[in-house]
């Protein structure tokens, strides 16, 4: 497989990530379409990473892993939120929510 295999198969899951946050109306499914852009964006390092730079030299990969804890340290947090917005308005779909404590 070359560069451009990969490159696409990025676009592809990019796309199916942007179309997953912008017609979902449900908060989970939104979370993975930001999920399904992230691990595009790991890719594409990792991929850069191999066929771009010499093979002694992982900044990629090492991006790429700090990528995988932020999208699990984010997936916690959005999931406390969606289960705070649950106990207060009885619903995870972000277009009934739509007032602010204050």
């Amino acid at each position: 497989m070359s560069l451009q295999h990969y490159l696409v198969i990025s676009a592809i899951l990019f796309t199916l990530g942007i179309f997953a946050v912008l017609t979902r109306k449900n908060a989970i499914s939104i979370l993975m379409g930001i999920e399904l852009i992230l691990n595009s964006c790991n890719l594409n390092f990792v991929a850069f990473s191999r066929f771009v730079t010499p093979p002694e030299i992982i900044d990629g990969q090492i991006i790429a892993i700090f990528g995988i804890v932020l999208a699990a340290a984010e997936a916690a947090v959005f999931l406390a939120i969606i289960l705070a917005i649950y106990r207060e308005f009885g619903s995870i779909r972000p277009d009934e929510v739509d007032t602010l404590k204050g």
